[in-house]
């Protein structure tokens, strides 16, 4: 995982496969991140291959910590199990990091 900031704003890069093995490992970096109050919390998913329920546990506990904040960037393989739960209603999905950072305020929840 890779942190880096865009102004205010912070980038959570994530690649290869959030299980019940490595969601602990996103949950602290997601924890760490939101410690700074940042506008705006990308959670760049688009190179995982595999996303578990426990991944599923570790974005929903972030997003009610702090709703109006995170943002998830997801590849098909994370995009297709949060529809498919119906989370898409819950989490601001964006197809791009850019759009992601450029969508001012409150995001769009579906």
């Amino acid at each position: 995982m890779q942190q880096r900031s865009h102004g205010a704003n912070v980038v959570l890069a994530v690649e290869g496969e959030v299980d019940m093995s490595s969601a602990p490992v996103l949950n602290s970096a997601l924890e760490q991140a939101l410690r700074a109050h940042p506008p705006v919390l990308v959670v760049d998913m688009s190179k995982v291959e595999f996303f578990g329920s426990a991944g599923m546990s570790v974005l929903i506990a972030a997003s009610d910590a702090q709703p109006n904040t995170l943002r998830v960037v997801p590849s098909y393989a994370v995009r297709r199990p949060i529809e498919v739960a119906a989370l898409d209603q819950l989490l601001a999905l964006f197809d791009t990091v850019e759009a992601a950072l450029a969508a001012g305020g409150t995001p769009p929840i579906g």
